[in-house]
């Protein structure tokens, strides 16, 4: 089993920080789950290109405002608590946080990350060596 507390976990490693977001991996690829569980938050006003060409990824709002874009289509939909998205895909996407205040969001990630990732120029993660 394993228990781990987001408040502790925050002083950790786990505690990863970007321009425009930092995310608590509370699970990781060593912890053998199959899949990486994050919270993530979004800063306020960020807008955020990513690509997860290696990775699908599930993301949950627990609070805030904002909305996803999906670059191949243009379609916006607005992300709120309670909506979740699926880049089931590798969806090229913008994440834009509303203003006001930073979202909160949930996060898991198949293959699951070390860590150690830093999003590439692409907004991608490269995919380790299983």
């Amino acid at each position: 089993m394993i228990v781990r507390d987001l408040n502790e976990a925050k002083n950790t490693e786990r505690h990863v920080h970007s321009e425009g977001w930092d995310s608590v991996r509370l699970l990781l690829k060593s912890d053998e789950m199959g899949f990486s569980f994050h919270i993530t938050t979004i800063h306020a006003g960020a807008e955020l290109h990513m690509h997860y060409k290696n990775h699908l990824e599930c993301v949950y709002c627990v609070d805030g405002t904002g909305s996803i874009e999906d670059c191949a289509t243009g379609e916006v939909h607005k992300i709120r608590p309670g909506v979740m998205y699926a880049l089931d895909k590798h969806d090229k996407h913008i994440l834009r946080a509303d203003a006001e205040k930073p979202m909160i969001m949930a996060c898991t990630f198949n293959p699951p990350v070390s860590g150690k990732e830093v999003h590439q120029a692409d907004g991608s993660y490269a995919l380790e060596d299983a």
